[in-house]
């Protein structure tokens, strides 16, 4: 296959004409009626490439257009309008709305297939450049690689605190910034010495403080990504404590993001449950247990535990 293709219009006509012409021409095609159903469609079916008609009922082309490339996990997917409209403010609107082309009704199917090959074309070459958050993901990667303790740990972490999440009801763009958290929450550790990150036996004064200042240097790092948005309060936050112990800020209770809270649980979980070279894995019900003693003390979110506690333990959400 050539790619996939979102064809959207309110004519049946049209989108079977594309449908056939396209999947002739050897790409996945999948057509919309409206802009809603166009927009639904494209979460499932993310395609590498969207027509959108201009005029439709509900919301129109141009609106369709602006929510896709608003959205920064979705602006490099390119959008090509089509109307039988060939007007100048037409036109306008269209690249104010941020399409990548306009096409006009009838189609000149040559000048449709050569439309859109050039942009999915420029699509491949230009999508891991105009996507920093990749560079980061890459370094957190590296970074995760050096220390065979922690393999694979940002998998199970993202895991263990989208499943807490959805548990305690936090909206989809949450979730979303707890799955990228977890893959990124130590990136500021790129920062602190090999010889303090990796030191085998305990830390110096120094050494401890040069350690708490990842977050910060994590949360540098991401600032430039609009995308971190809802990221960087648990890159900064990741280990804060509940009674106000914690560092860089010392917040207490819900001062501390919910997505911090969240994340911070399974990050602990998964670290007692996973060997070191001082000590073996402990068992869930020995992790549990020293969590719980560690809520006693005040350091974690007691609701949020409570609610993490019985996902482990396989029980139902309350």
């Amino acid at each position: 296959m050539n790619g996939k293709i979102l064809i959207v219009d309110d004519n049946p006509a049209v989108c079977k004409f594309l449908e056939h012409f396209l999947r002739s021409q050897a790409f996945e095609t999948v057509t919309a009626g409206d802009g809603q159903t166009a927009l639904e469609k494209f979460l499932r079916f993310q395609p590498d490439l969207v027509l959108l008609d201009v005029v439709m009922r509900g919301l129109n082309g141009y609106e369709v257009c602006r929510r896709i490339k608003s959205n920064p996990n979705t602006r490099l997917t390119p959008v090509v309008l089509i109307s039988a409209l060939s007007t100048t403010y037409a036109r306008t609107r269209s690249h104010e709305a941020g399409a990548d082309g306009f096409l006009n009704k009838p189609f000149d199917t040559r000048e449709l297939l050569g439309r859109l090959r050039s942009l999915l074309s420029l699509k491949a070459h230009t999508h891991e450049l105009e996507r920093p958050e990749s560079v980061v993901f890459a370094l957190a990667r590296s970074l995760e690689g050096k220390d065979p303790y922690t393999h694979n740990h940002s998998q199970r972490l993202a895991n263990f605190s989208v499943r807490l999440g959805q548990r305690i009801g936090l909206p989809a763009e949450q979730l979303n910034a707890l799955r990228w958290g977890a893959m990124v929450h130590d990136i500021g550790k790129v920062a602190v010495p090999d010889s303090i990150l990796f030191k085998p036996g305990p830390l110096t004064p120094s050494e401890r403080a040069t350690i708490r200042k990842h977050p910060l240097a994590g949360e540098r790092i991401c600032a430039p990504l609009k995308s971190f948005r809802l990221v960087s309060p648990i890159i900064r936050h990741h280990h804060e404590k509940f009674d106000g112990s914690g560092y860089p800020d010392g917040l207490r209770g819900e001062q501390i993001p919910v997505t911090a809270r969240v994340l911070q649980l399974g990050d602990i979980y998964d670290a007692l449950t996973s060997p070191r070279s001082y000590r073996g894995a402990l068992s869930p019900s020995q992790a549990l247990a020293t969590m719980e003693a560690e809520v006693r003390k005040g350091w974690w979110d007691p609701t949020i535990f409570s609610e993490f506690r019985r996902m482990i333990l396989g029980g139902p959400a309350s």
